[in-house]
C-alpha cells in the first residue's frame, strides 16, 4: 500500500486491513482526533515487507522478533553465520596466503643459507683405544681415502651408483621434495629415517654438513643441494659422492673401496663389482661378505640384483649381458696396521657396541650412519679389558692348543679355530677375549661368531626353564636335580607332536637316572624329554631371557640338543646370569666413550631378575657335579692348577665334531671357550676330529678336552679360592653325586638303582623307577674303550634338518 492509499483510508475514517500473510506481527494502533475514530498505522517495516524491493524485504526480515514464546531469539540459526564465515572464497584466499608466506620464507632461507666450505676431511680423526688401566691398546685413524677423478671410473660403474641411489639423477634439480617432506616429518615426529635423498643431497650431507638427524640440518641440506646443483655439473657431484662415501673396512671413497674389496684400482672395476660397491653404501658392515651372516648375504645379493635390473631399465646395460652376470664375491679383508694379534678383535667389538648404543640413544639413525659417527671420528674409547687377564687368556690358548697344531703334518690342524670370552658376573665387564690366531690372518671374530652349535652347553638352560616355571614330568612329578628320567638312547620323547628320538653318545644306554647324573654325563635322551615336559616355547623364552638370541628359532624338540647357532659371547652371558643368581648380565667391552664436547651414556650391564634365584642357584649346584664327577672331571676338577676354587660348568660337543665347548664359572669369573672346525680355504664348517694327533681312539675333540683345559689354565691362573653362595638344598654342590654302577642290559622292569656308567643295549627299559637306590648294585663294566678325557653325548651336527639327529652322522 502506497502513501496515497493511506491518506484516502484516513480520510474515509476507515480501518486498514492487516496483510493476509501476517500472523505473528501486530500493527501498532495510532489514536487520531479525526472523527474520534482509531486508525491503525502500519510500521514502515511492514510496509516495506509488503511492497518494497527484495533487499528491503530481507532487511525487514532480519529485524523481525523471534518466534512466540522466545522473546529476543535471533531470526537466523547459528550455522548460518558459520556458513558465511567459511565461504569458498575465504578458504581459497587463506590457502593462497599460506602458499605465499611459505614461498616467501623459502626465498628468505635460500638467500640466507650459502654453500659452506667442505668439512668432511677436516673432521676425520684417529680413534684411541685404551685398556681398563688406561694404557693404550691401539690407535686407528689414518684415513684410507684417495680422491680419483670421475674419468678414472668406468662409465658403467658410475651408472651402478646412479641406479642404486637416484635413477633421475641426471635430470632432477638435486632434490626430492616428496622424500624431503617425508624425512622432515619423520625427523620431527621421531620416527627415524626413510630414504628419499638424492645423490646430490647425500653428497651435501657427507661433504658440507654432518650426519645429524635434525629439521634444521635437513632444511640446510635442501637449500644447499639446490645451489650445488646449479653451481656444479652432474659429473662433479657424482665424483664428490662416490669419493666421500664410506664403504666399510675403513675405506672412504671408491678407490679405497676397490682395493679393500677386490684388490684393484677403481678404473679396473667391472660392472658386477661396481654394483656390489654401490649396494654396500646402504649398510657397509651388514653387507660386507666377509662378516655378513646368512641374512646379510641374502640382502646384499638382492640389492646387487636391484642395481643391475635398474641399469637395464634405464638402458645402461644390455639385458642379455646382465642375465649372464654372476655375483662377484669380494676378497678377504686386510686389516689396517696396528691391529695385529687380538687388538683388531677388541677394537671391532668396541666399535660395534658403541654403534649399537648410538643407534639406541639417537633412535633415528641407521647402522651406516652410526658407523660414520664412530669410525675415525676422534673418539677416546676405554675398554673393560684387563691387560693381565688378556695376556693370561692368550697364553692359555697357546699352551693348551695352538702350540700342538701342525698344519704341515696334519691337514685338519689348519682347520682349528678357537674363541673365548671372559666376564665378571657381578659387573658384566668383558675382562678378556680371544678372537682367533691373529686379526690379520683370520678376520672373523671367533668370540662373537654365532654360526656354530653350542651343543650340550644348552642343557642347563632347559633345566633352568624347568625349575623357574615349576614344570612337571609327563607323570606329574616336579622336576628338580633328583627327578628320575629314562636315559635309554634313542628313546622316543613323549608328549610331543613332533617325533624325536635322539641317541646318546656312542648310542649308550643309562637306564633310569637322576637329572643330576644326566647332566654330569650329558645324556641327550633325558634333556630331550625334559624340554618337551617344560614346553619348547617356554625353554626358548628362558634362553632369550638369559642372553641367547632366539629370534629366528623354532620351538621344536631338536633345540634341546643345542642345534642352533651361538657365540662364546652369548654363552658367557647365559652362564654369567646363572652365576649372578638369575639377575640378567649383558657383557660389555665398553668402559667409556668420549670425544671433544661429547660423552656417551652407557647402559648398566646388570639388568633385572630374569629367573628366580632359587632356580639359578640349583642349576649352579647341579653344574658343579659336571666338574667334580662328570665330563670335565679330568681337565678341571683334577687339574693341578686348581687352588680350591669351586667350579660349575658344562661341556658340549656337536655330533659331527664341528664344535667343542666348555663354559664354566667360579663365583667371580665366567669364561666360555669354543673350538670350531672351519676349512682354511673355503671357510665351510668341517670336523675337528684328529686335530693335534694326540687324542687316542677316534681322535674326537670333546668339550671336556682342549676347551676345558684352556679354561682351567686361564681361570686357575687369575682366580683364588672361592665358594658359591647358593640358596638351594638340591644339586651336587650340597648333595654329592652318587656313582652307581651300570648294567649291561636294562631289564624289562627297571631296577630301583640309577645307573651312571653307559652300556650298549638294544632293549630299552619300559618304565622309569620312582626313586634311586642309595646303595647301587654291582655289575660288569662296559667293554667299549673310553677317550682320554670324559666325553659327553654329542648333539646334532646338522643345521639343515634339526629334526633328524642322525642326519649328519
Amino acid at each position: 500500500m502506497g502513501r496515497a492509499d493511506e491518506r484516502r483510508a484516513r480520510q474515509r475514517g476507515g480501518r486498514r486491513a492487516a496483510p493476509r500473510n501476517r500472523t505473528s506481527e501486530q500493527a501498532e494502533p495510532e489514536i487520531t482526533a479525526e472523527g474520534g475514530t482509531t486508525t491503525v498505522v502500519e510500521s514502515p517495516a511492514a510496509e516495506g515487507a509488503e511492497g518494497g524491493t527484495r533487499a528491503e524485504r530481507r532487511r525487514a526480515a532480519a529485524k523481525k522478533p523471534g518466534k512466540p514464546g522466545k522473546p529476543g531469539a535471533p531470526g537466523k540459526p547459528a550455522k548460518g553465520r558459520i556458513r558465511r564465515l567459511f565461504t569458498w572464497k575465504k578458504m581459497l584466499g587463506a590457502f593462497f596466503t599460506v602458499c605465499l608466506l611459505g614461498i616467501g620464507a623459502f626465498i628468505a632461507l635460500y638467500m640466507m643459507v650459502s654453500v659452506p666450505e667442505g668439512n668432511a676431511l677436516a673432521q676425520t680423526q684417529s680413534n684411541v683405544y685404551k685398556y681398563s688401566d688406561g694404557s693404550v691398546l691401539a690407535r686407528k685413524g689414518t684415513v684410507n681415502r684417495e680422491i680419483v677423478d670421475l674419468s678414472k671410473v668406468p662409465k658403467d660403474v658410475q651408472h651402478t651408483f646412479v641406479a642404486a641411489e637416484n635413477k633421475t639423477f641426471y635430470t632432477d634439480s638435486g632434490i626430492d621434495l616428496r622424500g624431503m617432506a617425508r624425512g622432515l616429518y619423520n625427523t620431527a615426529m621421531g620416527r627415524g629415517t626413510q630414504g628419499g635423498s638424492t645423490i646430490t643431497q647425500q653428497y651435501v650431507k657427507n661433504y658440507y654438513l654432518s650426519q645429524d638427524q635434525t629439521v634444521t640440518r635437513k632444511l640446510k641440506e635442501l637449500v644447499i643441494s639446490l645451489k650445488v646443483d646449479r653451481e656444479k655439473s652432474k659429473d662433479e657431484i657424482l665424483a664428490g659422492y662416490i669419493n666421500t662415501s664410506y664403504y666399510g673396512r675403513g675405506a672412504y671413497g671408491i678407490q679405497a673401496a676397490a682395493q679393500a674389496y677386490y684388490r684393484v684400482d677403481a678404473e679396473k672395476l667391472s660392472v658386477q663389482q661396481g654394483a656390489y660397491l654401490a649396494a654396500l653404501l646402504q649398510a657397509p658392515s651388514q653387507y660386507d661378505w666377509a662378516v655378513a651372516g646368512p641374512v646379510g648375504k641374502k640382502l646384499v645379493q638382492e640389492r646387487w640384483n636391484y642395481v643391475l635390473d635398474n641399469m637395464v631399465g634405464q638402458k645402461w646395460l644390455d639385458k642379455t649381458k646382465r642375465d649372464g652376470m654372476k655375483f662377484p664375491i669380494p676378497k678377504a679383508p686386510k686389516a689396517a696396521s696396528g691391529l695385529e694379534g687380538q687388538k683388531g678383535y677388541l677394537v671391532e667389538l668396541a666399535n660395534t657396541q658403541l654403534e649399537n648404543q648410538l643407534m639406541k640413544s639417537q633412535g633415528n639413525i641407521s647402522r651406516s650412519e652410526a658407523e660414520a659417527q664412530v669410525v675415525d671420528q676422534g673418539w677416546t674409547i676405554t675398554l673393560n679389558i684387563d691387560p693381565k687377564r688378556q695376556t693370561k687368556l692368550e697364553a692359555a690358548v697357546k699352551s693348551q692348543l695352538t702350540s700342538k697344531l701342525d698344519g704341515k703334518k696334519r691337514k685338519v690342524d689348519k682347520n682349528v679355530q678357537a674363541g673365548a670370552v671372559s666376564v665378571d658376573p657381578k659387573t658384566g665387564k668383558i675382562l678378556a677375549l680371544y678372537g682367533g690366531v691373529d686379526y690379520y690372518k683370520h678376520y672373523t671374530d671367533n668370540a662373537t661368531r654365532a654360526d656354530y652349535q653350542p651343543a650340550s652347553t644348552f642343557k642347563p638352560i632347559i633345566l633352568a626353564a624347568a625349575l623357574d616355571q615349576d614344570a612337571k614330568t609327563q607323570s606329574g612329578k616336579d622336576i628338580n636335580a633328583n627327578t628320575i628320567y629314562d636315559g635309554t638312547s634313542g628313546r622316543a620323547v613323549k608328549g610331543s607332536d613332533i617325533a624325536f628320538s635322539p641317541p646318546n653318545e656312542d648310542d649308550a644306554d643309562y637306564g633310569n637316572i637322576t637329572v643330576q647324573t644326566a647332566m654330569n654325563k650329558s645324556v641327550n635322551s633325558v634333556f630331550a624329554q625334559m624340554g618337551v615336559d617344560v614346553g619348547m616355547k617356554n625353554v626358548l623364552k628362558t634362553a632369550d631371557d638369559l642372553g641367547l638370541d632366539t629370534e629366528s628359532l623354532q620351538a621344536v624338540p631338536a633345540m634341546t640338543l643345542g642345534s642352533m647357532g651361538a657365540s662364546p659371547l652369548e654363552m658367557a652371558s647365559v652362564y654369567a646370569t646363572l652365576d649372578n643368581h638369575g639377575q640378567k648380565v649383558t657383557p660389555t667391552i665398553l668402559a667409556s666413550a668420549e670425544k671433544t664436547g661429547r660423552k656417551v651414556d652407557l647402559p648398566d650391564p646388570i639388568g633385572e631378575q630374569v629367573i628366580s634365584r632359587e632356580a639359578a642357584d640349583q642349576v649352579t649346584s647341579v653344574l658343579t657335579g659336571v666338574v667334580d664327577d662328570g665330563t670335565a672331571k679330568v681337565s678341571v676338577a683334577q687339574n693341578p692348577l686348581r687352588k680350591g676354587q669351586q667350579v660349575a660348568g658344562k661341556t658340549g660337543t656337536s655330533d659331527s665334531n664341528k664344535s667343542a665347548w666348555f663354559t664354566g664359572y667360579t663365583p667371580d669369573l665366567v669364561t666360555s671357550v669354543g673350538l670350531f672346525g672351519e676349512d682354511a680355504k673355503t671357510h665351510n664348517q668341517v670336523s675337528l676330529t684328529g686335530a693335534t694327533g694326540l687324542i687316542p681312539g677316534t681322535g674326537r675333540i670333546n668339550g671336556g678336552g682342549y676347551p676345558a683345559q684352556i679354561w682351567a689354565a686361564y681361570t686357575f691362573g687369575v682366580t683364588k679360592k672361592a665358594k658359591f653362595d647358593l640358596n638351594t638344598d638340591l644339586g651336587a654342590a650340597v648333595q654329592p653325586t652318587e656313582s652307581p654302577t651300570p648294567s649291561l642290559t636294562p631289564s624289562e622292569t627297571p631296577s630301583e638303582t640309577p645307573s651312571s656308567t653307559p652300556t650298549k643295549s638294544a632293549t630299552p627299559s619300559q618304565t622309569p623307577s620312582q626313586t634311586p637306590s642309595s646303595t647301587p648294585t654291582k655289575s660288569p663294566t662296559p667293554t667299549t674303550s673310553a677317550p682320554s678325557t670324559p666325553a659327553e653325548s654329542p648333539t646334532d651336527g646338522t643345521t639343515d634338518n634339526p629334526l633328524d639327529p642322525a642326519d649328519d652322522q
